[in-house]
C-alpha cells in the first residue's frame, strides 16, 4: 500500500478498511471490487462506443509556424466549442507528454486511459504549463542490454522500478514492452527489442511485464507482429512461412501472454501474408485470444492499418492515436449495418475491463514524486550487469591499481548515449557521460583532451543544424556528429601522460528508418579505423594499453579490428547512468556477467536476411489509399519483404551451416572462469517434461556470476531442425572463488517441439535428443541425451496466416 496516499484519510479509517479485508476470503474481495462494465456498454450512446474505440487524436503543443510544416493532423485545430472537443482539451491535461488518451465520460463512468511511451522509461514532458517543476523519469537501460543480463529476477526489478514512476506521474498503461525478433542487424529498433532468440525474448519481455504491472498499471507489448525493419514500416508486407511465424516470430509474444497476461497489445504497423496486422482477424482473434487467451484489449500502432470497420471487425479494440474522421467511418458503418454493433459492444468491453483496473478510474491521485534516486540505483546495477566483456587480452580489465590517468578518445566518450531516439527516448533529467563516470570514480582525465572534442562536437553540430531535417530537430536537435579525425601527435603526447587508453564509439538509432550496412553505421569508417589503430600503437610503444568501449544501438562488425586494442566492452546504449555503469566495470567494482543475445557476425554479407533485408518496392501496384490512419510522419509506399531464410535466423542459421562468426550468440566474458560439472537429467525416456540439472563452480580468483545455457539438438525426422535451440538459461548468484551453485532447469515438450505445418501441431518427434550446457551457443561443456519413444503431440492450433508462396527452405 503506498501510504503517500492517505493524507485525506483518517489512521482510524484506514485502519478499519484493513480489518475488513483481513477478514474477507479472496473471493469476497474479487465480487466487491467486481464491475459490471455491460452495465456501463448498455449506458453509451452509438457516438460514445465510436469514440472510446478512437483514441482523442495526436496532440503536439506548437507554435503555429511550426505547426503549420506538419502533417494536416498535426495542424489541425481541435473544435472546442463541441462537447467532444471540451472532452478532449480536459483529457489532455492529465498527462503532459502521453502518447494519447481515451475518451471519458464520467456521468456513466467512464474515466480516460493515459497511454504513455515506454520500452527504455516512462516518455512525458519535463514541464508542464504554468508550473516552475520538473517532471523528469528514469532513462532505463535498452531491452538488448537488460536481456543481455540473462537475469528475469533484475528485469522485474528494473519493471517494477519503472512502472513505479508510471503510477506516480498518472500514466495507466505504459506502451512497451518490445520484443520483436533481431532478425537483421540492421533494424532501426533492435535497441527496443531483446534478441535473436524468441525463447530469450519471451522470458525478458515476461519478466518486464511483470515488474511493471505489479504496480497495478498497464502495459502494451509490442509490436504484433513481425515488426522487423522500419523501412516503409507502415504499408511493408511481410511474406513468412507458417512454420517460421510460429516458431519464431509469434513464440515470444505467446510466451509473455501466457506467462505474463499484459493489460493490452498494440498491433504493428506491417502486413502479414498480405493483411495489415490491425486488420487481421486470424492473428487478433484466432491466435491472440483463442488460442493463448489473451484477456485485454488491442491498440494499433500510432497511425496503424487503413480501414477502421477492419480492425473493429479483426478484435483491433481501439485505434489510436485516432481522428474524427475514423469516429464518423464507424458511426457511419454501424448506421448501414456494414458494421454489427454487437462487434462494437464487444470492443468496448474490453476496453472498460482494463480501464476498471486503472489507477484514474481506482481514484489514485498521482503523487509526481517518483523515487528517482532509487530509480537511478536500480538502472546503474542493471546496465553494469548487461555489459559485455567481448576481449581481455592481456587482462587489460579490470584496471590495475596502479592506474590513475586515463586518457578518454572517441566522441562518445563526452557525448555519451544513453538510449535510442523516437518513442524509445525518455526525458531524464541527466546523462552520466563516460568522462563524469571516471571523474566521479576518482580517476584522473585530461582536460585538453576534453576541450578538443566538446570543441568540435559543438562546432561541428552547430554548422549542420540548419540542414538537417524538421524530425531530427524535433528529436531535440541530437544531430549525430562523425568520428573527429585525431593527429597521431595528440595519442602519442597523451600516450606519454596516461596510464591507459579508452576509445568510445558512438551508434545510435531510433524508430522510422534502419540502419545501413555502410563506414559509419554497421562497418568502421577511415577515422574511426585510425583511431583505434593510433591509439592503440601509441599507447602500445609505451608499455601501456587501450580498451575499446561499444557505446552502440545495435550490433556492428568487429572481425577487422578487434584484436587491435587490448580489450573491448559492449556497453549497448545504458540509460542514464551510463558512465558510472562502465566504470562499475572498468574499474572491478561490478565483475561482467552479461551475454551476448544476439549473434555478431564477420560481415554484414554473412548474415542469413541481408539479401533480402529490408525489402523491395512492389511493382505495379499503385501507392495505397490515402492515409485514413491520422498519424504518418511516412509516405505509404508498396513495399515487401520476403523471409527467405525462414527458420534459419541467428544462430540457427550461423551453427547449422557452420557460419563463422566474430562473437555467437551467449558469448561473453568475465573477470573469473567458471568449471561445468554434474550434468544431471531427470529422465532417459521423455514423455512430456524432464528436469536437468548443472553444476557451475567459481575456478578463478575473483567472485562473479554466470549464465547457464541449456541446448536441445533434434534428431533428423520428417521435419529439417536447426543445430540446436535455446531450451532454457538461468544465472547464478555471486559466486565466491571456489564456490558452487547447482541450477535446475525443467524443460517441457512445447518448448523443444517443431511446428508441423502438415499437421498444424507442435511436434516432437520420435528419436534420441541430445542435450548441451554450456557458456554460449559454441562454449558447450556437458552434453547428455534423453530418447522420446513415439511422437509427441504438443499442442493443435488452427492453419491461418499463411502466406500465397511457397518455400524453399535452406537445407542443411
Amino acid at each position: 500500500m503506498n501510504f503517500r496516499r492517505l493524507s485525506s484519510l483518517s489512521l482510524l479509517a484506514v485502519l478499519l478498511v484493513l480489518l475488513l479485508q483481513s477478514c474477507s476470503t479472496p473471493a469476497d474481495v474479487e465480487e466487491e471490487e467486481a464491475v459490471d462494465v455491460s452495465a456501463i456498454v448498455s449506458q453509451m450512446s452509438l457516438e460514445q462506443k465510436a469514440q472510446l474505440v478512437v483514441g482523442t487524436g495526436m496532440f503536439l503543443p506548437l507554435p503555429d509556424s511550426v505547426r503549420a510544416m506538419l502533417p494536416a493532423v498535426f495542424a489541425s485545430q481541435l473544435d472546442t466549442t463541441t462537447a467532444y472537443g471540451k472532452m478532449v482539451t480536459q483529457v489532455r491535461t492529465y498527462l503532459p507528454g502521453a502518447a494519447g488518451f481515451t475518451a471519458e465520460y464520467p456521468e456513466i463512468g467512464v474515466t480516460s486511459q493515459a497511454l504513455s511511451d515506454g520500452p527504455a522509461g516512462l516518455r512525458i514532458s519535463p514541464t508542464r504549463e504554468g508550473e516552475d517543476g520538473t517532471y523528469y523519469a528514469t532513462a532505463f537501460p535498452i531491452g538488448t542490454l537488460l536481456a543481455s543480463t540473462w537475469d528475469t529476477k533484475l528485469v522485474e526489478q528494473v519493471g517494477e522500478a519503472m512502472g513505479e514512476e508510471v503510477l506516480e506521474y498518472g500514466a495507466d498503461v505504459i506502451l512497451g514492452p518490445a520484443l520483436n525478433l533481431h532478425r537483421d542487424p540492421l533494424c532501426g529498433r533492435n535497441f527496443e527489442y531483446y534478441s535473436e532468440d524468441p525463447l530469450l525474448g519471451g522470458k525478458m519481455a515476461a519478466a518486464m511485464v511483470r515488474g511493471i504491472q505489479s504496480n497495478g498499471v498497464g502495459t502494451s507489448i509490442k509490436h504484433f507482429a513481425v515488426n522487423n525493419s522500419e523501412t516503409n514500416r507502415m504499408t511493408v508486407n511481410t511474406i513468412v512461412s507458417e512454420r517460421a511465424l510460429r516458431e519464431l516470430y509469434l513464440k515470444g509474444f505467446e510466451i509473455v501472454v501466457k506467462e505474463s497476461q499484459p493489460w493490452t497489445v498494440m498491433s504493428s504497423y506491417n502486413k502479414v501474408n498480405g493483411v495489415y496486422t490491425s486488420e487481421s482477424p486470424e492473428l487478433l482473434t484466432t491466435i491472440l485470444r483463442d488460442e493463448w487467451g489473451f484477456e485485454g484489449y488491442v491498440m494499433t500502432d500510432w497511425g496503424g492499418g487503413i480501414d477502421p470497420v477492419a480492425q473493429m471487425e479483426a478484435g483491433n479494440d481501439m485505434i489510436q492515436p485516432g481522428s474524427p474522421d475514423q469516429i464518423q467511418a464507424i458511426i457511419d458503418a454501424v448506421n448501414a449495418g456494414e458494421l454489427d454493433e454487437a462487434v462494437l459492444d464487444r470492443n468496448v468491453e474490453r476496453i472498460l475491463s482494463i480501464m476498471v483496473k486503472t489507477p484514474r478510474y481506482q481514484g489514485l491521485g498521482s503523487t509526481n514524486n517518483p523515487d528517482l534516486e532509487a530509480h537511478a540505483q536500480v538502472t546503474r546495477q542493471a546496465a553494469a550487469e548487461g555489459m559485455i566483456l567481448l576481449q581481455n587480452n592481456g587482462g587489460a580489465l579490470p584496471f590495475a591499481d596502479g592506474i590513475k590517468k586515463v586518457a578518454t578518445f572517441g566522441n562518445a566518450s563526452y557525448d555519451f548515449i544513453s538510449g535510442g531516439t523516437g518513442s524509445g527516448d525518455v526525458n531524464e533529467a541527466y546523462t552520466i557521460s563516460l568522462l563524469q563516470g571516471l571523474n566521479d570514480a576518482g580517476y584522473q582525465t585530461d582536460a585538453e583532451l576534453q576541450a578538443t572534442y566538446e570543441n568540435y562536437i559543438e562546432n561541428t553540430r552547430a554548422e549542420a543544424k540548419g540542414g538537417a531535417s524538421f524530425l531530427a530537430q524535433m528529436l531535440g536537435g541530437k544531430i549525430p556528429v562523425a568520428e573527429m579525425a585525431l593527429d597521431a601527435a595528440i595519442a602519442e603526447n597523451m600516450a606519454a601522460k596516461s596510464d591507459i587508453a579508452l576509445v568510445t564509439l558512438g551508434r545510435n538509432a531510433g524508430e522510422g528508418g534502419d540502419r545501413e550496412a555502410v563506414p559509419g553505421d554497421f562497418y568502421l569508417n577511415e577515422n574511426e579505423k585510425n583511431l583505434i589503430q593510433t591509439v592503440s600503437e601509441a599507447f602500445a610503444a609505451q608499455g601501456k594499453q587501450t580498451v575499446v568501449i561499444l557505446n552502440i544501438a545495435g550490433v556492428i562488425e568487429t572481425a577487422s579490428w578487434k584484436d587491435i586494442p587490448d580489450a573491448v566492452l559492449c556497453s549497448w546504449l545504458p540509460g542514464q547512468e551510463g558512465g558510472n555503469s562502465v566504470v562499475d566495470v572498468l574499474s572491478g567494482k561490478v565483475n561482467p556477467s552479461g551475454k551476448l543475445t544476439s549473434s555478431f557476425p564477420m560481415t554484414y554479407e554473412q548474415t542469413p536476411a541481408s539479401a533480402n533485408f529490408p525489402g523491395v518496392a512492389v511493382e505495379g501496384e499503385t501507392q495505397d489509399k490515402d492515409d485514413q490512419s491520422g498519424f504518418s510522419f511516412m509516405q505509404r509506399v508498396p513495399w515487401q519483404i520476403t523471409y527467405e531464410e525462414d527458420i534459419y535466423v541467428g544462430y540457427r542459421y550461423y551453427n547449422t551451416f557452420d557460419v563463422p562468426v566474430s562473437y555467437e550468440f551467449g558469448y561473453g566474458l568475465s573477470y573469473t572462469s567458471f568449471e561445468y560439472s554434474d550434468l544431471s537429467l531427470s529422465e532417459e525416456n521423455f514423455e512430456g517434461e524432464i528436469t536437468v540439472s548443472v553444476k557451475v563452480t567459481n575456478s578463478g580468483e575473483v567472485a562473479g556470476k554466470e549464465v547457464v545455457q541449456v541446448y536441445v539438438s533434434a534428431p533428423d525426422g520428417n521435419m529439417e531442425k536447426p543445430e540446436e535451440e535455446l531450451a532454457a538459461f538461468g544465472k547464478t548468484g555471486l559466486l565466491e572463488p571456489g564456490a558452487s551453485e547447482t541450477l535446475t532447469f525443467t524443460i517441457d515438450a512445447a518448448t523443444i517441439a517443431s511446428f508441423s505445418e502438415d499437421k498444424s501441431a507442435w511436434i516432437v518427434e520420435a528419436g534420441e535428443y541430445e542435450v548441451k550446457a554450456g557458456a554460449s551457443a559454441r562454449d558447450i561443456r556437458l552434453n547428455g541425451a534423453f530418447s522420446v519413444a513415439e511422437e509427441i503431440n504438443a499442442g493443435s492450433v488452427n492453419s491461418v496466416m499463411l502466406p500465397e508462396v511457397e518455400f524453399d527452405r535452406l537445407t542443411q
